[in-house]
């Protein structure tokens, strides 16, 4: 039996794998530990002989007869195997692999008594000490109720198959010390009866048992030793000829009974309520830590009440809704924390954008190093896939919105899904965006719930008005509350009136009432600020913050430049000190090379914008600043809503407008729900201004209309993300015929809502076809199988000819499977659409690939999304190739862009041959900007050469890292682009940071970036070590603009970093040092 055993302070269910390699899985279960089962399956399976002369039955020696074969199992383990399961996923994976999923899991069982009696307290460790039994108590426990039931029958009926009424049909179960005494073991009973009876399986009494797929064993009959689930099976099989009161087929019950001993052994857990302490089940030094890293002493009413809700305890699927502020994202925390410390599983948090991922990573490494579990960033191109399995420590994998579909599928496909307990969804309204992130949201959801019934799901999302549509997908229930921690005010303003957005006061021809009339101050401030948003913010700054949303960047900058011109000169002469600290560290950050005009303008009267063309370091100063009260005012667009958590006092709404779109409702919410400071303000306001008088009837939909509804977005772009899911789905063989696209589609959320909603449906609905599912599901399943045939992409294989056909005229007879590209395609997560155009890329590159220097390289990694939205400075882009050495020149010649093509469109001409392709062009126009900062050139000097922001160049970086990994992985399924691996490989690292080695290990630090990496280093912090043990006292004198509580996140973020570090060798350690088991040939 395996020596190392896994104890635990709580109630814990065990299965072990039995035979070796060739034999079938039995699973045994125990609910307390594993002491105590030891010394009580002696009692069970050695009955003493006053026992066995009290009850002399008929089927008494199929108790020894199962023990017998217990104990020979246990043999053959100490020979063969050595097991350690440390945790309760590694316990489950053996049988989770081998269990097919139903589509629904079976209700709970019943616990008679609490497992944490006295005596069992008393008596474990004495057990645990003498205890020499293999693990077979419930073998021994399921045969002998078997008997029971069979004696029941015998005293009450004839021996000649006559059934007793329902009433008789009760089991008597004698006390007795084994661990089942606390459990009412008709729980099994009743669910494999029910799922029996409803899979219609009467024809299989007569047949024995047949091992899962994965663990068929080929050795004949004859020539060797049965399996202990074969001799289970006979001994069942011979116990159900017997009459019984309940009239229980056990042979079919050892079909389901694995899959309902693991729906039992989580949900018991679920209903214990298993605790690892006082605080919601957590232990005290979570309290701690939330006080002393985010100052909360105290939960609000709405979410203690949610966390001891039945539907969370008892791990079901769940949604809960409030408006942006309330809270929503510590009860989400909570319950990962409880989901890692106490069920020892993963869990996973999925968020909308990078740098919400990456400042979620840098906000809980904190509680990851105190209560020692691991926090992995699945964003740009840092995550591993699948991810590591760990030892001892749980996973929290923080991922995007593409991450974490990509991450799934990759559980998927190792068959370790189940090893994930919980996943988080932020923003699930998300779902409805329309584009491909929402459709990524469906598709991932929908495999977790089809392939694994044990993973929780739980979302956050803003108030719907089709929440119902959502609850039925996800098979959820739903917690909703209007609460908010500071009351809000609405007002609309037109020219100089504000009215307030109040329904029930209001005229209801119009939804507002007049509040005021606004009242300029002065009259060069009345004259200028036509808007009055500089008297709007007179009102409350500099004592309180206040937000401004403008419809595009340069708004952004005009306005924070107009207001500061109007401000008074008083407000240069606050918070000085601090003022110029942030203007230096802008400077440093940029390497000495320039400091934006605007911010050296705006800062000194304590104002800043804030948008995407600002560097990821400049504008987490600028919200730095802004949170510690030396900013008052920031002009932002509307990315700083869905983004960082920004509160202000009064939240202003320069125009209706997002670029040339109108505000949607949601996007609105999300603005002013930014208003009010908790804690700080004791209400906030929200200022729409109304810029055209023609915009009067959308403004008032906007303020007044109901809330918007969630649509799938599975059927976007022509059914873009229907299709890649059927890519997805095939290739983890989720889907290999027809019918399973049908069944599958039963499980999204465009099958919910074509009952609910049919009419937003009915364009694929085309001519006279009814508008049924059935229809919808035919249609939309040829339309993309047809275009990924196209694509080659999949291929149809003839079930009864077994040949390759690219024609279907009867689907039903053909299996679905991947091509060698298809699967490259899944497995890079790369766009099906441009697949082809990748692969025709690196084709091209095996034969003409020039590597005098990275420019061809990066070529082939530069993103081909959003090409659309370039337009090359054709003046800029022929002097920038002119200045490349020859043999770039030579290279770009070789991809496609020649000096003489540059030199026409430089003159003003296009080229009318096909040979040149704008495409092309427009790629290696972005090609020359990475190629620049992949060499060292601050972004500060691109920026300016190429006069683009500085913040998409920074972007630039990370997508095209990110993109490389997705290549990498591409080119790993092909076997031809072999060469690909290791440059690419070295290419990710590089393009991650652009910096020289010394720095790499401390830019890999979460929230550590090159300007402060060169701080570290010069300070004496030259590794991740170093760092990890740094003094945070010392941290903060050594590094100049450093707080304490950057320097805290900084050194938690390296502790956990090379926790998983360490982790990591001692696993690769163990495995060189591991002997494989050998299989024996038995003749």
């Amino acid at each position: 039996m395996p020596k190392n055993r896994r104890k635990s302070s709580f109630a814990s269910e065990e299965l072990l794998e039995c035979q070796d390699k060739k034999s079938s899985i039995v699973s045994t279960y125990s609910i307390s530990s594993r002491t105590r089962r030891r010394r009580s399956s002696m009692a069970t399976l050695n009955p003493s002989q006053s026992q066995i002369e009290k009850n002399v039955l008929p089927n008494s020696k199929d108790v020894i007869e199962v023990a017998r074969c217990a104990n020979e199992s246990d043999n053959a383990n100490d020979q063969n195997m050595e097991c350690d399961y440390s945790s309760d996923e590694d316990l489950f994976a053996n049988i989770a692999a081998c269990v097919p999923r139903k589509s629904s899991p079976p209700p709970s069982p019943v616990l008679k008594t609490s497992f944490k009696s006295q005596s069992y307290k008393d008596s474990s460790l004495k057990n645990s000490i003498n205890s020499e039994c293999g693990d077979d108590t419930l073998i021994a426990k399921f045969a002998r109720d078997a008997d029971r039931n069979a004696i029941n029958a015998d005293n009450s009926a004839t021996r000649q198959g006559q059934m007793l009424p329902d009433p008789a049909c009760k089991a008597v179960h004698e006390p007795d010390d084994s661990v089942f005494s606390d459990i009412d073991m008709s729980y099994f009973e009743r669910n494999c009866t029910a799922a029996i009876r409803s899979n219609e399986c009467q024809a299989l009494e007569s047949d024995s048992p047949k091992p899962t797929d994965k663990l068929t064993n080929t050795t004949p009959a004859s020539s060797r030793r049965k399996s202990m689930a074969e001799k289970l099976a006979e001994r069942y099989k011979a116990n159900a000829m017997q009459v019984t009161a309940t009239n229980f087929p056990l042979p079919d019950a050892v079909k389901i009974f694995p899959e309902l001993l693991m729906d039992f052994s989580q949900d018991i857990f679920r209903k214990e309520g298993k605790s690892a302490g006082s605080f919601y089940g957590l232990p005290m030094k979570v309290k701690e830590l939330m006080v002393s890293t985010r100052g909360i002493k105290k939960f609000y009413a709405w979410q203690e009440e949610c966390l001891s809700l039945t539907s969370i305890v008892q791990g079901k699927n769940f949604i809960y809704t409030l408006p942006t502020s309330g809270g929503k994202t510590l009860v989400a925390e909570m319950l990962i924390m409880k989901e890692l410390l106490c069920m020892k599983r993963d869990a996973m948090l999925v968020l909308p954008f990078v740098a919400i991922v990456q400042e979620k990573v840098r906000g809980i490494a904190q509680f990851a190093d105190e209560l020692d579990f691991l926090v992995e960033e699945y964003a740009g191109s840092k995550g591993k896939f699948p991810p590591t399995k760990r030892r001892k420590r749980k996973s929290l994998f923080i991922c995007t919105i593409e991450k974490a579909n990509t991450l799934v599928n990759s559980l998927i496909e190792a068959g370790r899904l189940d090893t994930l307990g919980l996943v988080v969804i932020d923003e699930l309204h998300m779902l409805g965006e329309g584009g491909r992130r929402g459709a990524a949201i469906e598709m991932t959801l929908a495999k977790i719930m089809h392939v694994s019934r044990s993973t929780q799901i739980i979302g956050m999302t803003a108030t719907l008005s089709n929440i119902e549509d959502l609850s039925k997908f996800l098979n959820a229930e739903v917690y909703k509350n209007n609460f908010r921690p500071v009351t809000l005010d609405e007002f609309v303003k037109v020219e100089e009136c504000l009215y307030r957005v109040d329904n029930k006061d209001s005229n209801p021809e119009d939804g507002l009432a007049l509040a005021r009339i606004i009242k300029c101050p002065d009259k060069e401030i009345a004259a200028k600020d036509t808007d009055h948003i500089v008297t709007l913010l007179l009102e409350i700054v500099p004592k309180h913050s206040s937000l401004v949303f403008c419809p595009t960047k340069k708004n952004c900058e005009n306005v924070a430049v107009l207001i500061c011109k109007l401000l008074p000169s008083s407000f240069k002469e606050l918070h000085v000190k601090e003022k110029r600290a942030i203007l230096e560290t802008l400077y440093q950050d940029s390497g000495g090379e320039g400091l934006c005009h605007v911010l050296m303008k705006t800062i000194p009267y304590g104002v800043a914008y804030h948008h995407s063309g600002l560097t990821s370091d400049e504008r987490s100063l600028i919200e730095s600043a802004y949170n510690n009260g030396v900013l008052c005012v920031i002009t932002c667009t509307s990315t700083l809503a869905a983004g960082v958590n920004l509160p202000a006092r009064r939240v202003i709404i320069r125009s209706p407008y997002i670029g040339q779109g109108f505000l949607s409702r949601s996007q609105y919410k999300q603005m002013i729900g930014r208003a009010g400071r908790a804690g700080i303000d004791t209400k906030g306001e929200s200022v729409l201004i109304m810029t055209k008088a023609q915009d009067r009837e959308k403004v008032m939909e906007l303020v007044t209309g109901p809330v918007e509804t969630c649509v799938s977005s599975l059927m976007y772009d022509g059914g873009r993300g229907f299709k890649t899911l059927i890519l997805n789905l095939i290739h983890l063989k989720i889907m290999t015929k027809m019918s399973d696209v049908k069944d599958f589609f039963k499980q999204t959320l465009i099958a919910v809502q074509l009952k609910s909603m049919p009419d937003r449906f009915e364009y694929i609905a085309t001519g006279d076809a009814a508008l049924t599912e059935t229809v919808i599901v035919e249609r939309v399943t040829k339309n993309a199988l047809q275009e990924l045939l196209d694509l080659k992409l999949i291929r149809l294989r003839s079930i009864k000819e077994d040949i390759d056909t690219e024609e279907f005229k009867d689907v039903a007879d053909c299996r679905l499977e991947v091509t060698k590209l298809g699967a490259a395609t899944n497995r890079g997560s790369i766009d099906f659409s441009i697949s082809n155009v990748v692969y025709e890329d690196l084709v091209a590159g095996l034969k003409n690939l020039v590597l005098t220097s990275y420019l061809h390289l990066l070529y082939l990694v530069t993103p081909l999304d959003g090409l659309s939205n370039i337009s090359p400075d054709w003046m800029i882009y022929f002097e920038e190739f002119c200045r490349l050495s020859q043999e770039d020149q030579n290279a770009a010649t070789v991809i496609g862009v020649p000096e003489c093509y540059l030199a026409m469109r430089a003159a003003g001409n296009r080229s009318k041959s096909k040979k040149y392709k704008d495409e092309v062009a427009k790629r290696f126009y972005v090609t020359l900007m990475l190629y620049q900062l992949f060499r060292g050139k601050s972004v500060w000097h691109v920026a300016s050469r190429f006069e683009q922001p500085r913040g998409y160049l920074q972007s630039l970086l990370s997508s095209s890292a990110a993109f490389a990994s997705c290549v990498l992985h591409f080119t790993k399924e092909l076997d031809e682009f072999w060469p690909y691996h290791s440059l690419l490989e070295r290419l990710i690292q590089t393009l991650q940071y652009c910096t020289s080695m010394e720095l790499l290990p401390l830019m890999e630090i979460p929230g550590v970036k090159l300007a402060r990496a060169k701080q570290l280093l010069n300070a004496g912090f030259k590794s991740l070590a170093h760092v990890a043990k740094a003094d945070v006292g010392k941290l903060v004198k050594s590094i100049e603009h450093l707080s304490r509580r950057q320097a805290l996140q900084i050194t938690a973020s390296a502790k956990v970093l090379l926790k998983e570090r360490v982790e990591e060798l001692q696993a690769e350690a163990e495995a060189l040092q591991t002997v494989p088991v050998m299989s024996q040939n038995r003749n």
